[in-house]
């Protein structure tokens, strides 16, 4: 699906002009239509036949997991994919006539179940490949010991963070060097490691040996539960800061470079690059804040502050734009442009001929 996405997307770039705008209707939708046809065929061949024993074996996982947060959408998430499977399979059990106008309304009809596989089925691949290998843990004591170690290893700076996931059972899990005496041991946490009540869970020879131990990770969520990868909407249309810079540098009249200005700061469907930038700034504050961690919600402080700055500046750019293209005024002529080509010689002028070089005069010591 992957594959086939890049392959769409890059066809539907030569329909559209420089700002993202889609100019060529009937090349897009026959790029549309092709996209459609190969994601079907690529269903019937690799997935219709398994589907239904991968959802089964994702909901018997499912079911062996301990509660937590995200086992109730996860179980919704499976319905909702065997709802797709079955109106998939409703078009690949009747098709229309290849090259009919009916077999590009059933593809159209069955595009948004087949893009749904294709942005959730690896919950349940992943669910059905769930491999459950208790491991004894650390008994109370050396629990307490390993976490008292790490914290204080936290205090000298001496505790290197690697990488961290979730369990099934929704514990945060941190791998972390914890290093001593210029040696270091790979350790486990559970918890986050920048609020109070963070614990060692293990410790290991190395990252391997703590991949085999611990909780293996699930998928980590999304931001917004409604953006599919597979089935974006039309993209507004922008203007790159890149082609605005141009125009002010080969602008020659104050009206021309307000308006790229203006162009930078405008606010709607098709925003400016300094409006796209708040709202990139905003975007990723709320992914900060939705870690749910103490990082997290520092840095998503951080990146609101900086949102308003954007903001406080876009709209003192704008005003410097209307103030710029109130001027009325162009550049003065005495800006000439240098020329690029020099003229030749004509063919029958004679070229000057060379300085006579005079003798050196004789020096008598």
């Amino acid at each position: 699906m992957a594959v086939i996405d890049r392959e769409v997307e890059t066809a539907l770039d030569t329909t559209r002009d420089r700002h993202g705008r889609t100019i060529y209707h009937h090349a897009a939708a026959a790029a549309r239509a092709r996209r459609n046809q190969a994601v079907t065929q690529a269903y019937a061949t690799y997935l219709a036949p398994h589907a239904d024993e991968l959802l089964d074996a994702a909901h018997r996982a499912l079911d062996e997991l301990p509660p937590a947060r995200h086992t109730t959408g996860w179980r919704t998430l499976l319905d909702s994919l065997a709802t797709s499977h079955t109106e998939i399979m409703r078009v690949l059990n009747r098709p229309a006539a290849p090259g009919s106008t009916a077999e590009r309304e059933q593809h159209t009809t069955v595009w948004p179940h087949l893009a749904s596989w294709a942005d959730h089925s690896y919950i349940a691949t992943d669910l059905a490949g769930q491999r459950h290998q208790p491991k004894a843990p650390l008994t109370g004591e050396e629990q307490q010991m390993w976490t008292e170690r790490a914290q204080a290893a936290q205090r000298r700076g001496e505790l290197d963070l690697i990488e961290s996931w979730y369990a099934a059972d929704g514990r945060p899990i941190t791998l972390a060097y914890l290093v001593e005496d210029d040696t270091s041991t790979v350790i486990a946490l559970a918890g986050d490691p920048d609020a109070p009540g963070w614990q060692v869970i293990g410790h290991y020879r190395n990252e391997y040996e703590a991949g085999q131990a611990l909780p293996p990770a699930v998928p980590p969520g999304v931001l917004r539960p409604d953006v599919s990868r597979f089935n974006r909407p039309e993209p507004a249309p922008e203007v790159s800061l890149q082609e605005l810079l141009r125009d002010v540098v080969e602008a020659r009249a104050a009206g021309d470079v307000s308006e790229a200005l203006l162009t930078a700061t405008q606010h709607g469907h098709d925003a400016g690059p300094m409006v796209r930038l708040e709202e990139l700034l905003d975007t990723a504050g709320q992914f900060a804040h939705a870690l749910e961690t103490v990082q997290g919600r520092q840095i998503a402080a951080r990146l609101a502050a900086l949102g308003r700055q954007v903001d406080f500046l876009t709209r003192e750019v704008h005003e410097a734009a209307e103030d710029l293209g109130a001027t009325v005024a162009v550049l003065p002529p005495h800006r000439t442009p240098r020329p690029r080509i020099r003229p030749r010689p004509a063919l029958d002028t004679t070229p000057p001929s060379a300085p006579s070089r005079t003798p050196a005069p004789t020096r008598h010591r």
